[in-house]
């Protein structure tokens, strides 16, 4: 089997990614771990080491700007260097643990995969605490900086300040060039990204409402969180370079996760766990800030290792915030929106995750059909409406179901015409979409992902609407 390695100059980057995208990584591991149920003797499987390299590292002012990362969207991920960085760093993996390369439209993505049965409760990884990238340290090793943290709090993203000092951190040790602990580790991560902060202006027109008001604020976000004016430790040219800031940016939102203590954690191999609706693999950490994981339930040889990046039910989230499709999905949104959420709707239940059409049996969410009959209700008989929505806050079924039978014509009409006109606006995006593609696709690399986004959704729609009993047109 090949190893990834890094680019070579005389290839040019098309035909090495075409390379990087038929290799499988692979490696000899250099430790037997004992599978484990409980969490105690999960530790217990891996032994930290003292021998391990420590990671030792303050913010320095160049005197010359110089980066030896290429974060062009082209430049090849060194994973050979960065496999040898972590088994040097004391990062202890599993028997059957391995990356694995694929190309996913035209680039490498990198993932954690099983080569040998792992039964519920293995010792997959074992991540010491100072090969992380933490929050809280980065803010302890920093200080705080109040007038930044200031800047955040008045612009509205208070809740993104400790990602705002991991984003600090990249550029700091991106700054550093080779000479910076986590070289390896931050030249193998990936330069191409496909989420809305990424995303050309065109592709929002693309794709429908919601999602690209999710992908908008993606954009958004990246822009309030660089502050940079009054961040002393950085170069100007550091600070001048919104290509690196816009990097470092997704490095965080892609990588980085919820610790138990509150930080916000980006920990180098356990990074490379996919997500998925049904996961195989947990992350916990020890009272000195270890990270492990462990198998949730029996894998088989040559399955993916994959871990929850959010709702299963909320493709829109994760192709907004990751830039993938979750083609497992169950559900999705049912794309209700109306112009005015009332607090009633809401205690009907009006939510994103509960307003559901489900992709593979096509049923509908009970919050559905409520939300949808209340709305019919409000326009033909305002009466009924109340006493349907005080049925419901009385736990009267009995007398909601009464009501939902009488008018049961009324609320699959809406469903119906609110499926035919998503459909109409979706095949309009579809023709949009695939135009932009023809004429400018080096332009716009992503409208492929989104094409697929749009047809899993329409795909979900014609479900619900053969399975309701709806009328086929011309959307087969």
């Amino acid at each position: 089997l090949l190893s990834i390695t890094k680019r070579e100059d005389r290839l040019p980057p098309y035909r090495y990614r075409q390379r990087q995208a038929i290799t499988i990584i692979t490696m000899s591991l250099l430790f037997n771990i004992a599978a484990a149920v409980c969490f105690s003797e999960f530790v217990s499987a891996f032994t930290s080491s003292s021998s391990h390299a420590k990671f030792s590292s303050r913010p320095k002012r160049s005197q010359i700007f110089t980066t030896a990362i290429d974060i062009e969207e082209e430049a090849a991920r060194d994973i050979a260097s960065f496999e040898e960085w972590a088994s040097y760093s004391g990062i202890q993996r599993a028997d059957g643990f391995q990356l694995a390369g694929e190309d996913l439209d035209g680039f490498l993505d990198v993932s954690a995969m099983t080569t040998q049965d792992m039964p519920a409760g293995s010792s997959v990884l074992y991540i010491p605490e100072d090969c992380l990238l933490s929050s809280s340290k980065v803010m302890e090793e920093f200080g705080r900086l109040t007038e930044a943290e200031d800047i955040l709090r008045k612009n509205g993203y208070e809740s993104e300040i400790r990602q705002y000092y991991l984003m600090l951190k990249i550029l700091v040790e991106v700054e550093k060039g080779e000479d910076s602990p986590w070289f390896p580790y931050l030249n193998s991560l990936p330069r191409y990204y496909s989420n809305g902060a990424s995303m050309t202006l065109f592709c929002y027109t693309c794709i429908p409402p919601l999602v690209a008001s999710m992908c908008k604020e993606e954009r958004a976000r990246l822009n309030n969180v660089s502050v940079k004016r009054v961040v002393s430790f950085l170069s100007n040219e550091i600070k001048g370079d919104h290509k690196l800031w816009k990097w470092a940016y997704q490095v965080v939102y892609t990588r980085g996760f919820e610790a138990n203590d509150g930080s916000f954690n980006i920990v180098p191999m356990a990074d490379m766990f996919n997500h998925g609706t049904e996961n195989e693999i947990w992350l916990s950490y020890d009272e000195s800030g270890n990270c492990y994981a462990q198998t949730t339930k029996d894998v088989p040889a040559n399955s993916p290792l994959r871990m929850s990046y959010g709702d299963a039910t909320n493709p829109s989230f994760l192709l907004a915030r990751y830039g993938f499709l979750d083609e497992s999905s169950p559900a999705t949104f049912c794309k209700i929106l109306p112009s005015h959420i009332s607090q009633e709707m809401k205690s009907l239940g009006y939510a994103h995750n509960r307003m559901l059409f489900y992709k593979d049996t096509g049923d509908v969410s009970e919050e559905v059909w409520d939300i949808l009959l209340y709305m019919a209700l409000g326009e033909t008989d305002p009466s009924t409406q109340q006493q349907f929505y005080q049925a419901h806050m009385d736990g009267d079924y009995t007398t909601k179901q009464s009501i939902h039978e009488q008018c049961y014509y009324l609320t699959v009409t809406k469903l119906g015409d609110h499926i035919d006109t998503f459909l109409d606006d979706l095949n309009a995006l579809e023709r949009k979409g695939e135009y932009g593609g023809k004429v400018a696709a080096e332009d716009h690399p992503r409208l492929p992902l989104l094409l697929r986004h749009n047809e899993f959704v329409k795909n979900t729609f014609l479900a619900v609407r053969s399975a309701q009993g709806l009328d086929q047109t011309s959307y087969a």
